[in-house]
C-alpha cells in the first residue's frame, strides 16, 4: 500500500483554491471547485477528490477541453424548469449554480428541474442533493460520462457509470444520501487501484472475451481506455444476480443526461474525435429539487425520514455483524475522524509538488517535505 500523509484542510483548500486560479479559473469559481473537490475526500470517497485534482481538471484546461472560465447558459426557462448549456466549463461551477436554480425554483413552486448539456466532470453527485438538504428539499441528480460500462449481454463500454444520487433530508446528525455509480466500481475507483497497488475486485470488469478481468489495475484501466475491456453494471455478469437492474438504471441516467436537453450521449462522450484527438466531453447533467414545505412541512419530513431509518438500522443483524447503517451514515462518520486533514499518498503528492513549482505558490510547504 502506497504511504500516506496528512495534509490539514485549510491548507489543502487554499492550494487547491490558489491553483485553480493559476489555471485561469476565476476566484469565486475556484472556491466553489475545491469544495466540491475536497468534499470528496472529506466523506472518504478518494476516487473523486485530490486523487483527480490534476487528471481530470487541471490536465484538460491545459489540453484546451475544458475552459476555466465558465458560461453558463440559460437557452429556456418556465417557472419550475431550465435547460443550460455550460459551454465546456467547469462542472462543479455548472453544477452548483445548477441546483440552486432547481432549489429556488423548488422554494416558490413546490418542484424545481434544471437540465444541462457541454458540461464537464462534476466531481461526487452526492454533493449537489446535499445542497437540496440543507434547504429543507429533497434533491436528486444524475450524469451520463464517458462510455466505459457494457450493457447486460455486451462486452462493450457504451455508456458511462451514471450515478443516480438522492438525498432526503432527516432529523439525524446525516442525512439520507444514496451517491453511487449504476456500474458495480468507477473509472476513478480503478484509477485509485492503480496509485496504491491493489488489484481489480473479481467481476467488476468484462474482457471482450466475455470473462471477468482480474489483477493489475492499471492493465484493466488500459484496457478499459483501448475498448477491450469494460466494466460492468450493478449486479455484475449476466442476469443470474440482476445485473440487468443495473443496466435499466445507467440507461435512465443516460436518457435523462440527453433526452430533455438535447445533449450527447455513449460513443459521442468519448473524450476524442474521429482521428483520436482530445475533444471536450460534453456530458449531461439533471437536478431535481422537492420543497418539503410544499407538502406537510420540513420538520415532519425530517422526523419521519429519521424515524424510518432507525427503524431500519434497529431491525435484527446478521451473525457476526456489528451494526445496520443507513445510506450517507459511513461518509458522516468517515468526516467526523478526518476532522484534522486529509490523507495523500505519495503518487498524489509528487502532483501537489509539481503543480506548486509550476505556478510559484512557493508559501505552501506540505508535511512530507519535513
Amino acid at each position: 500500500m502506497a504511504k500516506t500523509n496528512i495534509v490539514d484542510w485549510k491548507t489543502i483548500t487554499d492550494f487547491v483554491v490558489d491553483a485553480f486560479v493559476g489555471y485561469g479559473i476565476p476566484r469565486e469559481d475556484a472556491v466553489i471547485c475545491a469544495d466540491v473537490l475536497l468534499e470528496s475526500d472529506k466523506r472518504g470517497i478518494e476516487s473523486h477528490g485530490v486523487n483527480r485534482f490534476k487528471p481530470i481538471y487541471l490536465d484538460r484546461i491545459r489540453d484546451g477541453i475544458q475552459n476555466p472560465v465558465t458560461n453558463f447558459e440559460i437557452i429556456k426557462e418556465t417557472p419550475t424548469t431550465a435547460v443550460v448549456d455550460g459551454h465546456d466549463g467547469m462542472g462543479q461551477v455548472i453544477g452548483h449554480k445548477a441546483m440552486s436554480l432547481a432549489i429556488k425554483k423548488a422554494k416558490e413552486y413546490g418542484m424545481g428541474m434544471v437540465v444541462v448539456r457541454n458540461s464537464c466532470h462534476y466531481g461526487i453527485a452526492g454533493y449537489y442533493p446535499t445542497m437540496a438538504c440543507k434547504a429543507g428539499c429533497i434533491g436528486m441528480t444524475g450524469t451520463n460520462a464517458r462510455p466505459s460500462v457494457a450493457p447486460t449481454f455486451g462486452v462493450e463500454g457504451m455508456f458511462g457509470t451514471n450515478p443516480l444520487t438522492i438525498g432526503i433530508p432527516t432529523d439525524e446528525d446525516f442525512d439520507f444520501l444514496i451517491d453511487c455509480a449504476s456500474s458495480i466500481t468507477q473509472n476513478g475507483k480503478v484509477e485509485y487501484y492503480e496509485r496504491i497497488g491493489e488489484e481489480v475486485h473479481p467481476g467488476t470488469i468484462i474482457g471482450l472475451d466475455g470473462e471477468p478481468v482480474e489483477g493489475d489495475a492499471g492493465e484493466a484501466l488500459r484496457m478499459i481506455r483501448n475498448g477491450t475491456a469494460a466494466l460492468t453494471t450493478l449486479g455484475g455478469i449476466g442476469e443470474a444476480l440482476g445485473g440487468y437492474k443495473g443496466y435499466g438504471y445507467a440507461m435512465a441516467v443516460e436518457l435523462l443526461s440527453a433526452v430533455l436537453q438535447d445533449g450527447n450521449y455513449g460513443k459521442a462522450l468519448d473524450g476524442k474525435d474521429e482521428n483520436g484527438n482530445k475533444v471536450p466531453y460534453r456530458l449531461g447533467h439533471f437536478f431535481i429539487a422537492i420543497d418539503t414545505d410544499h407538502f406537510l412541512g420540513e420538520d415532519l419530513c425530517r422526523k419521519k425520514a429519521g424515524d424510518i431509518l432507525r427503524a431500519v438500522r434497529a431491525s435484527k443483524k446478521a451473525p457476526g455483524a456489528e451494526r445496520i447503517y443507513s445510506a450517507g451514515e459511513k461518509e458522516h462518520m468517515v468526516r467526523l475522524a478526518r476532522k484534522d486533514g486529509v490523507p495523500i499518498n505519495e503518487s498524489v503528492q509528487k502532483e501537489i509538488m509539481a503543480i506548486r513549482d509550476e505556478l510559484g505558490l512557493s508559501q505552501y510547504t506540505f508535511p512530507w517535505e519535513a
